[in-house]
């Protein structure tokens, strides 16, 4: 995609410093400033005529949320926000001023963690012990093997997989939830059976991902987690896990 005005990473509170060495997307990787009114700024570099969604640019967008946290919250913005000028930057700074500040004290000291959960692979021989039906109908393709029976073990094997992870997710959710300070629901991700991120106190996030390794090994059987963190806190900008925050991104928003 073509790319003009300035490319903005995040919002922070005024004067906070950026991270040692840390540089923009684009190539060369641009230099990076700051844009604000006296109590909230936006970290931004120049927008590289072409921005696409590549891995470099991704990993120096988020590599520069991180760091930005490490001094201060900050509020992110998904890879690709473009704003057309400093000047109307600056104006929709001011204007969302007072919402920027209430979101930033909330996610102050906090870092996101994502959990999926997805049905456990190579559980069958659990999955036909424990699944009267999975077990009559496996039963039914040894004594009567053809196409038909097999689509239906097929689905039968499919369905309760699925089943075990959800309940199994179900129940991770409401043990890590009391370790958090928020939830939200993700997208929907094909195969996955929760799609869920956690706010976390920075301070707590081994203990948070401890709890959920232990979980993962007890339950290995019937759901496979996959663990993403800590991450900037995406999920809890503009949501209503975090009243007070815009609903919007405060710039128009270029990628995804």
């Amino acid at each position: 995609m073509s790319a003009e005005g300035l490319y903005v990473y995040g919002i922070v509170r005024a004067r906070t410093p950026l991270p040692p060495g840390a540089a923009g997307v684009g190539s060369p990787p641009a230099a990076l400033r700051t844009v604000g009114t006296d109590s909230v700024a936006a970290v931004v570099s120049a927008a590289p005529a072409q921005l696409r969604a590549r891995r470099r640019d991704l990993l120096a967008h988020q590599n520069l949320l991180l760091g930005l946290a490490e001094a201060g919250p900050v509020l992110p913005m998904r890879f690709g926000a473009v704003a057309p000028d400093e000047e109307a930057l600056r104006a929709q700074l001011a204007a969302a001023e007072a919402s920027h500040l209430a979101t930033l004290d909330q996610l102050a000291g906090h870092v996101e963690i994502n959990v999926k959960a997805l049905p456990a692979r190579d559980s069958l021989a659990s999955l036909v012990a424990g699944d009267s039906t999975v077990r009559r109908l496996r039963d039914e393709a040894r004594r009567r093997p053809g196409y038909e029976a097999d689509v239906r073990l097929g689905q039968a094997v499919a369905s309760a997989l699925s089943r075990r992870a959800a309940e199994a997710g179900r129940k991770i959710l409401r043990d890590l939830a009391s370790m958090a300070r928020a939830t939200a629901a993700g997208p929907d991700v094909q195969g996955c059976a929760l799609n869920v991120s956690f706010l976390v106190g920075r301070s707590d996030a081994d203990r948070f991902r401890a709890a959920t390794e232990r979980f993962a090994a007890a339950h290995r059987e019937h759901v496979e987690l996959r663990l993403a963190g800590p991450l900037p806190c995406y999920s809890f900008v503009g949501t209503s896990a975090n009243p007070g925050a815009p609903a919007t991104p405060p710039v128009a928003a270029g990628g995804a």
